[in-house]
């Protein structure tokens, strides 16, 4: 879930509030749906892209909609690991990288580093991971900035 400064390469991208999502694909399957600065919208390149965009725009109009994507298989077998329990957590609650570190029998920090390389903004939702004592932690490997901001608006957006 890494910034891009140029939405070259997507076959879509979607405005947000504050932020855009840009949609990488094939006719198949979604390789990547990233983070970048607000700018305007690119029309979708192909069917799938046109899909996600279709419920990128139900999940801002409704934190409750349920993705239904079929996303390419990507990262380290931890990573999936990682990525697969963060799925797992429901829409308006949260959970700590040490809660999700314990149930992986492994370190809050590498459960940190899954979440930085989630190739699937949005849709597995690592914005619900916070540090311990309920602070924002990072996002998207990033400290501060405008991520930290996305973070946030997701958050208030899911009522967490």
């Amino acid at each position: 879930m890494s910034a891009s400064p140029d939405p070259s390469g997507y076959q879509a991208v979607v405005s947000a509030p504050g932020f855009s999502l840009a949609v990488r694909c094939d006719d198949d399957e979604i390789e990547r749906i990233a983070f970048l600065p607000a700018g305007a919208a690119v029309t979708p390149g192909n069917a799938l892209a046109a899909e996600a965009v279709r419920q990128l725009h139900a999940y801002l109009a409704d934190a409750g909609f349920v993705f239904g994507l079929p996303l390419r298989p990507s990262g380290t077998h931890f990573q999936r690991r990682v990525w697969q329990q963060i799925a797992a957590i429901p829409t308006h609650q949260t959970r700590t990288y040490g809660e999700l570190a314990r149930a992986l029998h492994n370190a809050p920090r590498a459960v940190g580093q899954a979440c930085g390389a989630n190739p699937f903004a949005v849709v597995v939702p690592c914005h619900r991971v916070l540090a311990s004592g309920g602070g924002l932690g990072g996002f998207a490997r990033q400290n501060g900035g405008f991520l930290l901001d996305v973070k946030r608006w997701l958050l208030a957006h899911e009522g967490c």
